[in-house]
């Protein structure tokens, strides 16, 4: 299924899967955007943790606890913005064996998964036995357009959820028909000419992502495993540490609260010029060696 972007293929699934007073279980820390679109979508959010000092890894227990009866969904993101932490296959098996067990469809997002770091291949929850799983995916992060506004949803899973999710999907798109068709002609001709980009895309962001935790290397910190952003606990108020980071050396960075982590921790991303990010991640890392 075709979506102009990533947000609205949240949206889709949240007013496919849910009734307005429903649930959708979201990792913590968590992205902004999913508690707006839940609201515009008349659902709830209800977080499961993600356990930091395990390297950002998922509360399996946690996440079963926070299951209820008004819970329609299960949200993954994976690699995790703003953690970088990637689930491992055995993470998503056992993930797949609670969606099954409480007959929950899981949202797998995956816009970051062309930027792995020290991983062979991409563990993938679609690869799983979860009995339904809506992969999301786009141009946005991938080939770095995002006003192409071009994303998708594979739908995998039991056969017959299968079919009758793609069918009231396909009912939403047609209602809007929300996807450009100039758009949708340039797709294959961007993952054509798109490929060699891609490849020198992908090396420059793992340059960033080395010279960043090199920069760091005296701080302790889960290093990310994917994605293009980091998150360093500090040992001093995140609110005014990005104050200062900003108004002093013009770097700007994020408070932890900006994504529910709890205090005190900073949020950056590592992408930048190659040779300046070893020196502004330097004045970074002066905010967190008291640690």
């Amino acid at each position: 299924m075709i979506t102009p972007g990533t947000s609205v293929s949240y949206w889709y699934c949240f007013k496919l899967l849910t009734e307005n007073g429903d649930e959708i279980l979201c990792p913590q820390p968590s992205y902004p955007l999913f508690d707006y679109i839940a609201r515009l979508a008349g659902v709830y959010m209800r977080h499961y943790r993600l356990d930091e000092k395990r390297g950002w890894a998922i509360d399996l227990d946690h996440l079963e606890n926070q299951i209820t009866t008004g819970t329609r969904a299960i949200v993954l993101i994976s690699p995790h913005n703003p953690t970088g932490m990637v689930a491992s296959a055995d993470e998503l098996r056992e993930l797949a064996e609670i969606a099954t067990r409480h007959a929950l469809p899981i949202i797998s997002d995956e816009v970051f998964s062309e930027f792995l770091f020290g991983l062979d291949s991409f563990p993938r929850v679609s690869a799983t036995d979860a009995p339904l799983v809506f992969t999301l995916n786009g141009f946005s992060k991938m080939f770095a357009l995002p006003g192409m506004k071009i994303g998708w949803m594979a739908v995998s899973g039991d056969e017959a959820l299968v079919k009758k999710s793609v069918a009231a999907l396909e009912l939403m798109s047609d209602t809007f028909l929300p996807v450009n068709e100039i758009a949708q002609f340039a797709a294959a001709e961007i993952f054509h000419r798109g490929a060699p980009f891609l490849t020198k895309y992908k090396d420059w962001v793992r340059r960033c992502r080395s010279a960043a935790v090199e920069a760091l290397h005296d701080v302790s910190f889960t290093h990310p495993r994917g994605g293009f952003y980091v998150t360093v606990p500090i040992p001093r108020d995140e609110e005014e540490a990005a104050a200062r980071l900003l108004k002093n050396d013009g770097i700007l960075v994020h408070p932890g609260y900006f994504y529910d982590i709890a205090p005190d921790h900073l949020v950056m991303t590592f992408i930048d010029e190659p040779e300046r990010v070893a020196g502004h991640f330097e004045k970074i890392a002066t905010y967190s060696r008291a640690l």
